[in-house]
C-alpha cells in the first residue's frame, strides 16, 4: 500500500508540499501515557516520517482507562515497545525508535535531542519535565508541551497558549516559577486546561506498598526486569479520563502538524465552479 493511499485524505486538505514536509519530519516525544500515547497515533497518522518515542513505565492495569496501548492482556510490558509496534503496523514505512528509559541528569545527552526538528513533552512528573523544558529550550528546538491533564472531566476546556499565559493550572503555575528561577524566559506553547476537579472516589494504594503497578517490566525478547514505575512513587494520584487526556493529546499533535503548514506555506486555493442546471424547457448553452 503506498504512502500517498495511506496519507490521500491529509493531502486533500494541506496539499502534496505539507504531505511532503511531514513525512521529513522529525520528532522525539517524552511521556506515551494518556497524554503521549495519543499524540503519537496522531502524528503517525497525520504522515510524520520520523518518531521517537520516550518512556521507562510499562502498561499498569490502571492504564486500561486512557492510554491507547493499554490491554489487559499488555500489563507488564514497555509502553514504548507495545506503542511502536501499534504505529509501525500503521505506517510501514516510518522510522518509529522506541527508548525505554527515563529522561534525567544521567540520560539527557543519548537522546540528541538537537537532531530533532520538535520536542514534545508529555511528563507527568515536575523535575523531568522543568529537565526537558531547560534542555530543549536552551538547544534552540522547538518545543511543545502539555501541562496537567488530570482531575479533568471537560475536553471541550482544553487550550493551547503560551506557558507564561496559561491560567489556573497549578503544574503550569510550578514550571513557570522554576523557569524564572533559573532565569529562562523564552516562550512556547501548551495544552493546558483551567479546569480543576476533586476526586470523588476513595484513595488507592498507588505509592504504597500494594500499589497495582507491575514489579516487573517484561522485556522484548520475553525476560523480566524490575519495573520502573512512576506512578508506585507518588503520594497523591488525581483521578483521570480518556476524554481529556486524548483531548491533550490531539492538541499537542496539531501544533506540530499545523506549525508545518505554516513554514510551508499557504496551499493554491482551487474553487470548484458548479454550473446551474438549466431551466425547465429551455435549452443548455454548450
Amino acid at each position: 500500500m503506498s504512502r500517498s493511499s495511506l496519507f490521500q485524505r491529509t493531502g486533500l486538505l494541506v496539499g502534496p508540499a505539507v504531505l511532503a514536509r511531514l513525512a521529513g519530519t522529525r520528532v522525539i516525544l517524552f511521556g506515551v501515557g494518556g497524554v503521549g500515547s495519543w499524540c503519537a497515533e496522531a502524528l503517525i497518522r497525520s504522515g510524520v516520517g520520523h518518531l521517537a518515542i520516550v518512556d521507562s513505565d510499562c502498561v499498569c492495569v490502571t492504564n486500561v482507562n486512557r492510554q491507547i496501548q493499554a490491554l489487559p492482556g499488555r500489563v507488564g510490558r514497555l509502553k514504548v515497545e507495545e506503542l511502536g509496534a501499534r504505529l509501525r503496523e500503521i505506517n510501514p514505512s516510518a522510522e518509529v525508535m522506541a527508548h525505554a528509559r527515563p529522561y534525567g541528569p544521567d540520560t539527557r545527552d543519548t537522546f540528541a535531542i538537537e537532531t530533532y526538528d520538535y520536542v514534545l513533552d508529555a511528563i507527568d512528573s515536575l523535575s523531568p519535565k522543568l529537565g526537558l523544558i531547560e534542555h530543549a529550550l536552551l538547544a534552540g528546538r522547538t518545543l511543545f508541551g502539555t501541562m496537567g491533564a488530570s482531575a479533568k472531566l471537560d475536553p471541550t476546556k482544553v487550550r493551547v497558549a503560551s506557558i507564561w499565559e496559561t491560567a489556573g493550572c497549578p503544574l503550569a503555575r510550578r514550571i513557570r516559577k522554576r523557569l524564572r528561577r533559573h532565569g529562562i524566559t523564552t516562550d512556547f506553547k501548551v495544552v493546558h486546561s483551567e479546569e480543576l476537579l476533586l476526586n470523588q472516589g476513595p484513595p488507592t494504594d498507588c505509592g504504597t506498598g500494594n500499589c497495582l503497578c507491575p514489579r516487573f517490566a517484561t522485556l522484548p525478547d520475553g525476560t523480566a526486569a524490575p519495573a520502573h514505575g512512576w506512578c508506585s512513587r507518588k503520594s497523591y494520584v488525581n483521578g483521570s479520563v480518556v476524554m481529556v487526556t486524548a483531548a491533550f493529546g490531539m492538541a499537542l499533535a496539531s501544533l506540530v502538524v499545523n506549525d508545518v503548514v505554516a513554514r510551508v506555506g499557504p496551499a493554491p486555493v482551487r474553487r470548484s465552479v458548479r454550473r446551474a442546471a438549466p431551466a425547465a424547457g429551455r435549452p443548455s448553452r454548450a
